[in-house]
């Protein structure tokens, strides 16, 4: 009897981590792509293991899967040790002639063209075996519970139990316009008569608010609630807009660098825009770094 039973708990482990992972992603879709299986054949899985525990333990609706309050407590149970046996895995290719794995980086588009490819370019090209997942998201994810390996934000805005490894130099933000919208409305000469202009406005990903703009020169803190015709998500249309004339931006200077050079656009209000913490590669503390995360930690350290 015995032997049964753990022959039985044996063949569940691919049952529970069908569960982990469809709790974990909240979709039956998402969890079968990323196992490598049809959607049908996990929704059986799942539905196997429910009636063998005789508990449900996933809430289902046409929008959305959640765990109920028993899949809640096997998730807490169960859900780390498996990170911790893919974690184990990952550290054998310490044993291996070179580093192998896949690295999951969540970050933006700006930073991913202009400072992780080009400095992970080498590390793909040295070690065949490694590959690089990119997560191209503007929202605060959460890499431990979305099972990233890292993620890139400015360091101002890293969580204090998350290690954060500068990869950029501090930046400042720029507020520019078109020559041909300064041409038709005077530039501002202070934060508050922005308020007076057609800004270009961004909508926040984690708050769904719109973002406040802030300033500050000579100890003195300034926020503006600018208005105007568009409102974007993303950087790349703002540059757009503002190049068509269609108004004022504020984004960090280093993505608009080119196009202020050029004349394309022009700066303003440059002395209210102070040095911050730009970006940060951050991962959890308590996670033993893998090798082939290890590299990329390397690649992407500023000399």
């Amino acid at each position: 009897m015995r032997a049964r039973n753990e022959a039985v708990a044996r063949r569940n482990f691919n049952d529970l981590l069908g569960f982990v992972t469809v709790a974990r992603e909240g979709s039956f879709t998402k969890a079968a792509a990323v196992l490598g299986v049809t959607q049908s054949a996990l929704s059986q899985t799942i539905r196997a293991l429910e009636e063998r525990l005789q508990i449900r333990l996933l809430t289902r609706t046409t929008r959305s899967v959640s765990p109920t309050l028993a899949g809640e407590r096997l998730m807490n149970a169960i859900g780390h040790r498996f990170d911790e046996i893919e974690a184990e895995l990952d550290a054998l290719t310490d044993l291996r002639d070179k580093p192998a794995g896949t690295v999951r980086i969540t970050c933006g588009d700006g930073v991913l063209h202009k400072v992780l490819l080009p400095k992970l370019a080498p590390v793909l090209q040295a070690y065949p075996d490694i590959a690089l997942e990119f997560d191209v998201n503007y929202g605060f994810r959460d890499i431990v519970a979305d099972r990233f390996d890292a993620g890139v934000r400015l360091g101002s805005t890293i969580d204090k139990d998350m290690v954060a490894l500068p990869i950029g130099p501090p930046m400042r933000m720029a507020v520019a316009a078109s020559p041909a919208y300064f041409a038709a409305h005077p530039a501002p000469k202070t934060p508050q008569e922005l308020t007076q202009h057609r800004c270009i406005n961004q909508r926040m990903p984690t708050s769904g608010g719109l973002y406040v703009w802030d300033f500050a020169r000579k100890g003195k803190q300034v926020n503006v609630r600018v208005d105007g015709p568009l409102i974007f998500n993303t950087v790349a249309p703002q540059v757009d807009a503002a190049l068509l004339g269609l108004g004022i931006v504020l984004l960090p200077e280093d993505e608009i660098a080119d196009q202020l050079a050029q004349g394309g656009l022009l700066r303003v209000l440059e002395d209210w825009c102070p040095v911050f913490a730009g970006y940060h590669l951050y991962y959890p503390s308590r996670r033993q770094p893998s090798p082939a995360f290890s590299l990329v930690l390397q690649a992407l350290r500023l000399r």
